[in-house]
């Protein structure tokens, strides 16, 4: 069984919901992002994504663009955060990890042989945030065979698509919770508890929420509504102010200590 489906399956039974960071990786090395994997996990994070820099990050908002800049300065490329899985693995971490990227990197690097690294480094998940439902059946179908499973995205405006979408998911269903890119918010969109609704009764498989979310606050009302809760630029703008400790090896440790703690509270 893929690994998510296990995760959600244990934190079912267990009524609880998984906490899933997103970390943009090379952001500010790729050494320092497994470390970093490795402390989330600790902290009690239950699957991971891993971002993939991009020049031209649509969806995302200005903490997760600078990230992706400092990240492509070190010349991060998609053979490297896709390695990153392979290495964190050998350093003994054990929850799913969901591979996030453009579908532009994905193509130039050819879908075959991104299926076949993908699969032989242990990956679970696929977001390509800009691969409409009525353009993916060839990805879709890359996927299925690999036993990678390909993720959608479905937002409040996304209407009569909803069910549709749900209906093709794999893993689970990824709820947008705002409207824009990416970044941490005070609020969200009026009708939120009504689209989660919607998309609870289009699909048997787990919902999680994401875009915005930043608070335990935020992330404990969520719990009551879905399966997964998604945070990302909240994490990556820790990420960016414990770069200076990061970056000394006698403060290191101390960095990140601050990146965990900040997760362990998400988690509760």
């Amino acid at each position: 069984m893929n690994l998510i489906d296990t995760a959600f399956a244990r934190l079912k039974a267990e009524g609880k919901t998984a906490l899933i960071p997103f970390l943009t990786m090379g952001d500010p090395d790729l050494a320092t992002s497994i470390d970093i994997i490795k402390t989330l996990e600790e902290a009690g994070a239950d699957m991971i994504e891993l971002g993939v820099p991009y020049s031209d990050p649509l969806a995302d908002g200005p903490v997760i663009q600078r990230a992706s800049e400092r990240a492509l300065t070190n010349s991060i490329t998609l053979t490297d955060c896709i390695q990153v899985a392979e290495q964190a693995r050998e350093a003994g971490v054990k929850i799913p990890f969901i591979l996030f990227t453009y579908y532009n990197p994905v193509y130039q690097f050819g879908l075959d042989a991104f299926f076949e690294l993908v699969k032989s480094k242990g990956i679970s998940g696929l977001i390509i945030p800009d691969l409409p439902i009525e353009e993916d059946e060839e990805v879709r179908q890359l996927s299925e065979s690999a036993g990678v499973h390909l993720i959608p995205l479905v937002a409040p405006t996304s209407n009569d698509r909803v069910t549709r979408i749900s209906r093709k998911a794999k893993g689970f269903v990824y709820c947008v919770s705002s409207l824009g890119v990416t970044g941490e918010r005070a609020d969200f969109h009026t009708g939120i508890n009504d689209f989660l609704g919607t998309v609870r009764q289009a699909t048997e498989l787990p919902i999680a929420v994401g875009f915005g979310i930043s608070s335990r606050e935020q992330v404990k009302r969520f719990e009551k509504l879905c399966d997964g809760v998604i945070v990302g630029s909240a994490i990556v703008r820790t990420i960016e102010e414990a770069i200076p400790l990061l970056k000394e090896e006698s403060s290191r440790a101390a960095g990140l200590k601050q990146i965990g703690d900040f997760v362990a509270k998400l988690k509760g």
